[in-house]
C-alpha cells in the first residue's frame, strides 16, 4: 500500500480534525478559540493540524469552550488523544509496512465496523497465511520471499481485531464469486483451506460473508472494491479505495456515498445463508 497522507498519526489527525469541526459547529474563529483559551493561534493551528498533542484537561476545557457535553463523545475523544501516540504491533514491521498501510491498520484496530466490498480477492482479514503468501508474492513486482513472508505474517495479525475481548471488531465482507474460483498452480490445496477458513470465520458472531454471484445484476461495486471503516461518534467514516500503485482516503461526509452504494451492493448479492452454501459447494468441489 502506498504512502498516505495521513501524518503524523493517524489519531492525532483524526482527533484534529474532530476539534476543527467542533469550533465550527460553535462559530468560533482559530483566533476566538484560541483566546478562550489563553492559547495563541499557533498552538490551537498546530492540535487541529495534528502538528502538536493536546493535554488532556486542555481537551476537557476546550470541549467545554465549543458546547461538547456529551460523555461518550467526550470519551471517545480522550481515547483518541490518549491513544495517539501509542505505538502499534504492527510498528514492529516498520521496514516492511508502508506508513499507508500503518495508517489503515491504526483505523482498522480502532473501528467499530468494517463493510469490504472485494471483486478479486478474499478479504485480508478473512485470509489464510497460504493464500496470502500466494496473493502478495503475485501482487508484488519488488518484495523479497522473506518480506512476502513478513507481510502475510502483518495480514495473519491484523485478524486479532475479529477475536479481541470486549468489543470484537464487527466485518461484513461481500465478495465477489469470481474470487472463489482462483486456483494456485503451486499448491492447490489453498484454495480449498481459504474456502473452509470462510466458512469457519462466518461462525462468529462478529462477521458476515456474502456472495456476489457471477450472474448478478449490474451494482455500484462495478466501479471498483472499497473498504467503509465505521467509529463510535462523533468520529466520521474512512473509505479506503485501492489499486495498482496508489490508496486513497475518503473521511466524513464524503463517504456518505459509498455508504449507500454498499447498500445497493448487499442487496444485490446472495442473502448470507445462500453465500454459505455456495462456499460450502466449492469447497467440496475441491475435495473430489
Amino acid at each position: 500500500m502506498p504512502n498516505s497522507p495521513m501524518v503524523p498519526t493517524v489519531r492525532r489527525r483524526r482527533l484534529g480534525a474532530t476539534l476543527r469541526r467542533f469550533r465550527n459547529e460553535a462559530g468560533l474563529s482559530l483566533d476566538q478559540a484560541a483566546e478562550a483559551m489563553t492559547w495563541n493561534g499557533p498552538k490551537m493551528s498546530k492540535i487541529e493540524n495534528a502538528v502538536q498533542g493536546i493535554k488532556p484537561g486542555d481537551l476537557a476545557e476546550l470541549l467545554k469552550v465549543y458546547g461538547v457535553t456529551d460523555p461518550d463523545v467526550c470519551a471517545v475523544l480522550e481515547t483518541l488523544r490518549r491513544d495517539a501516540a501509542k505505538k502499534g504491533w504492527w510498528q514492529a514491521y516498520s521496514g516492511i509496512v508502508q506508513p499507508a498501510y500503518a495508517d489503515y491498520i491504526s483505523l482498522e484496530t480502532d473501528a467499530e465496523q468494517v463493510c469490504v466490498w472485494t471483486p478479486l480477492l478474499i478479504p485480508g482479514l478473512l485470509q489464510t497465511a497460504a493464500y496470502a503468501r500466494e496473493t502478495i508474492t503475485g501482487i508484488t513486482t519488488t518484495r523479497t520471499p522473506e518480506e512476502v513472508t513478513a507481510l502475510a505474517e502483518v495480514r495473519m495479525a491484523r485478524q486479532s481485531v475479529l477475536t479481541r475481548p470486549g468489543a470484537p471488531l464487527e466485518v461484513w465482507a461481500i465478495i465477489h464469486e469470481a474470487a472463489l474460483h482462483q486456483r494456485f498452480a503451486a499448491r492447490p490445496a489453498t484454495m480449498r483451506e481459504q474456502l473452509r477458513k470462510l466458512l469457519d470465520a462466518s461462525e462468529l458472531p462478529n462477521v458476515t460473508v456474502q456472495i456476489m454471484p457471477l450472474a448478478s445484476t449490474a451494482h455500484p461495486g462495478l466501479e471498483g472494491g472499497f473498504s467503509l471503516t465505521k467509529f463510535r461518534p462523533p468520529l466520521p467514516e474512512v473509505v479506503l479505495l485501492e489499486n495498482a500503485g496508489s490508496a486513497t482516503y475518503v473521511e466524513g461526509e464524503d463517504a456518505s456515498p459509498f455508504a449507500r452504494a454498499y447498500e445497493r451492493i448487499r442487496a444485490t448479492a446472495l442473502p448470507v445463508e445462500d453465500s454459505l452454501v455456495r462456499i460450502a459447494e466449492l469447497e467440496e468441489g475441491l475435495r473430489q
